[in-house]
């Protein structure tokens, strides 16, 4: 290893750069010492979640970049931050998100789902392609960055979507982490489950590829039989754990067969899992908060706000699920915030559509799981910061290093603070946890460097105007 990439005290770091004052640090530009002698943002006194361990420490930033690492920094600052008592993470990169803008806009929008991201700590997104219209060309992928340029207040990405018939746009599609597949529950042109299509697409593509895996004729056989039924419970009978297993099979066998990289999207029966191990580091999986946390179970006391595709399963299933992500089979947790308003989840099943929002609550939900000894802090950024940048290839993304950009959130996790819908920010208003107490939250968050959301006594207070950028994508996985 370069001993340089360490992270280098203040006199280390000025010191080598007094030798090569314009060196470069993996593609980071050292600037000149008279530079340096004041920088925009000192974050001091931080128990800091590095890649080689936790530390109490200090971290400079300057330009948007870590420029430093050590806890007798003295450089000079335009703004420093006293964060005794703290913990300071990489910034939650939350890689499965559904923010409905265009086309969706009464129910999320990208003004709302960017701030709920900036509460919760999550400082870079990558959305899905079923908007209206699809982003399904590499116009609408265009389209959609040009909307997000004006109004993100985090970084952000957007998958294009397969259809049957986009076979070109996907191969020459650019500024994307890769190509969303609906598999299954999905409709029009996004719904692709011909076995030649599928083929084709694995084949013929270079992007990687990720894929909703839920088997579209099981799941109408099931329609069918529980046609009759208005019980929301039956969603989970329909979505059941054969689909999933048919389906995450299905893709895994193009993926292997093709050589192709491959995610497995939202993990949620502990039958995926064993297939997910055996395919080997060609094929990555995720999981989401309502797949640990809630069960059927749940159903009696929550209804149809914890209808989603695919299903929440048994409590044997969520507790595989933990213990996936324990062993490194599943890699990360994200969201697939989905909002719909209480009004359309209010209708009755099977019309109420499936999902739910939860990006500004994630990182709490499971910093929650921290204090109850379950899992550490440490596991918590690697699957929420390091492996989703990891995995998607995004450039200077996940950890706290020197050189790297400067999205990062403090956390405070002694902070106790309920779940409520009037609190959140998402544009539809409402949490599935409403009401539920969580110890660990959030309360200061940075994009490159600056502050875009702060907890006080009065509540969240947001940096107005837009401060993400368009994420930069590394194609080697």
């Amino acid at each position: 290893m370069n001993p340089l990439v360490r992270p280098l005290g203040n006199s280390t770091f000025i010191w080598k750069m007094k030798l090569c004052p314009n060196a470069t640090i993996d593609g980071f530009q050292l600037r000149n010492d008279r530079t340096m002698q004041r920088i925009s943002l000192l974050i001091k006194n931080a128990t800091v979640v590095l890649p080689e361990g936790t530390a109490r420490t200090s971290v400079a930033v300057d330009d948007g970049k870590i420029v430093d690492i050590d806890p007798a920094i003295q450089l000079q600052a335009d703004n420093v931050i006293d964060a005794g008592g703290l913990h300071l993470l990489p910034g939650i990169v939350d890689t499965h998100v559904h923010f409905r803008e265009p086309g969706l806009t009464h129910k999320e929008d990208l003004q709302h789902a960017t701030r709920a991201c900036a509460a919760g700590g999550v400082t870079s997104f990558l959305e899905m392609p079923n908007t209206k219209p699809a982003t399904t060309t590499c116009e609408a992928l265009a389209d959609k960055l040009a909307i997000a340029s004006k109004k993100s207040l985090v970084n952000y990405g957007f998958y294009i979507g397969a259809t049957r018939e986009n076979l070109t746009e996907l191969q020459n599609a650019q500024r994307t982490p890769g190509i969303k597949i609906f598999i299954g529950s999905s409709t029009g042109d996004l719904l692709v489950d011909g076995q030649k299509d599928l083929e084709r697409i694995f084949a013929e593509t270079t992007l990687p590829i990720c894929a909703h895996c839920e088997d579209e004729t099981t799941v109408q056989q099931n329609t069918r039989r529980y046609s009759m039924h208005t019980d929301v419970a039956n969603h989970s009978l329909i979505r059941d754990h054969r689909a999933a297993v048919i389906s995450t099979s299905r893709a895994i066998d193009l993926a292997i067969r093709h050589q192709h990289p491959f995610h497995v999207l939202h993990v949620s029966t502990a039958d995926e899992i064993p297939l997910i191990a055996e395919a080997g580091p060609l094929v990555t999986a995720e999981v989401c908060p309502h797949h640990l946390l809630f069960s059927i179970n749940d159903y009696a006391r929550l209804g149809s706000l914890i209808k989603i595709n695919p299903s929440v399963k048994n409590l044997d299933d969520c507790e595989a699920l933990w213990q996936s992500l324990q062993v490194g089979q599943i890699q990360m947790v994200v969201t697939d915030h989905a909002p719909h308003t209480l009004e359309e989840k209010g209708r009755t099943f099977p019309e109420c559509p499936s999902g739910m929002p939860a990006v500004e609550n994630s990182l709490a939900l499971m910093l929650n799981q921290v204090h109850a000894g379950r899992i550490t802090l440490e596991q918590v950024v690697q699957w929420m910061s390091t492996n989703p940048a990891r995995i998607w290839n995004i450039r200077g993304k996940g950890s706290i290093a020197v050189g790297l950009d400067a999205d990062l959130v403090l956390v405070d996790l002694n902070l106790v603070r309920t779940v409520e819908n009037s609190g959140q920010y998402t544009k539809c208003g409402w949490s599935p946890w409403d009401g539920e107490t969580l110890v660990g939250w959030p309360v200061r968050t940075f994009v490159a460097g600056r502050e875009v959301y702060r907890w006080t006594d009065r509540g969240g207070e947001f940096q107005e105007g837009t401060c993400g950028s368009e994420l930069q994508f590394d194609r080697v996985r």
